[in-house]
């Protein structure tokens, strides 16, 4: 067995495997988080260009033109991905910092690594792909109103300038460059045997540059049941929603992801722009706690959405 047949075959041991690499570097080389940090983006940018390859122009086309799909992406990410979070509104800690960092990430619906993770469980997606420039555009616009719901301000804290640079750098670019490289056959079939390295290699930069942060344990310990059942939840509703509109089994699955998934890495700048360093610590435990449970939902969306 070849070693790229190998790695797909067990990605899920290769992925935790990444995670604990990363949190074991974090935690060894703090001093390198910063330097790490700022490779985010060109990592998921590759990994992204890597997985838009391998969409063709034409599908993508064809999935922007579904409706149902798309209405179904829409309404589990702002109407009932909000009314969860309503819920949870009253148990959070008290201190406004930590309230405004889990509202933050749990508001915005995550738009790039989403669709490595929910292909890796079968999901559709070209048509989750088509609809990333929406739920971006909806998050931006929405995102101030649903803040200044909850918690009575937020104007002047979400800025436009994040979402922007996400949208530039994670979508357009990779996208842009796919559809130019995408007519070599060779191209395709080379980068398509490093899907699972360079999703290891994100989920490693991801950990290690954020593990150093995490320094107020008692706020971390007092978030992390929130991003769990989070997690737990949406997997249920996002089935719900996906049976409501009568979607087939990959966009279900792919609805699922999309639901559950969070936009941690654009909302980071708008967390650390808050004083003080608790609403940033919110923010990446989230996405620790994602990670894990993507690698998780990877293995149990295919058995909580099958084929009949």
């Amino acid at each position: 067995m070849s070693f790229v047949a190998s790695a797909e075959r067990h990605q899920v041991a290769v992925y935790l495997g990444a995670l604990v690499a990363g949190a074991v570097a974090g935690l060894a080389m703090p001093d390198a988080g910063p330097w790490l940090e700022h490779a985010i983006n060109p990592v998921l940018a590759v990994l992204l260009y890597v997985t838009f390859l391998q969409v063709p122009v034409a599908e993508l086309g064809r999935s922007l033109r579904s409706g149902r799909f798309l209405a179904a992406a829409l309404v589990v990410n702002f109407a009932v991905v909000p009314l969860v979070v309503a819920a949870m509104l009253a148990f959070l800690p008290a201190d406004q910092a930590v309230r405004l960092g889990v509202l933050l990430v749990l508001l915005a619906p995550c738009v790039d690594y989403v669709i490595v993770f929910s292909g890796l469980a079968g999901g559709d997606n070209r048509r989750l792909l088509a609809a990333t420039p929406l739920l971006l555009i909806a998050q931006m616009l929405l995102l101030p109103v649903f803040l200044m719901l909850f918690l009575g301000s937020g104007l002047d804290v979400v800025e436009p300038g994040p979402f922007i640079e996400a949208f530039v750098v994670l979508i357009a670019i990779p996208l842009a460059l796919a559809w130019l490289t995408q007519r070599s056959s060779r191209v395709v079939d080379v980068m398509s045997t490093t899907m699972v390295p360079l999703m290891a290699v994100t989920l490693f930069t991801v950990v290690a540059s954020q593990v150093p942060k995490l320094g107020d344990l008692a706020v971390v310990a007092g978030v992390v049941p929130f991003y769990v059942v989070f997690l737990v939840v949406m997997a249920f509703l996002g089935l719900g929603v996906a049976r409501l509109f009568r979607l087939g089994v990959p966009e279900s699955r792919a609805v699922v992801f999309t639901g559950a998934t969070r936009n941690s890495l654009v909302v980071l700048p708008l967390a650390l722009a808050v004083p003080g360093d608790l609403a940033a610590v919110v923010v990446v435990t989230q996405t620790l706690v994602e990670v894990v449970g993507m690698v998780v939902y990877v293995r149990l969306v295919p058995r909580l959405v099958s084929a009949r």
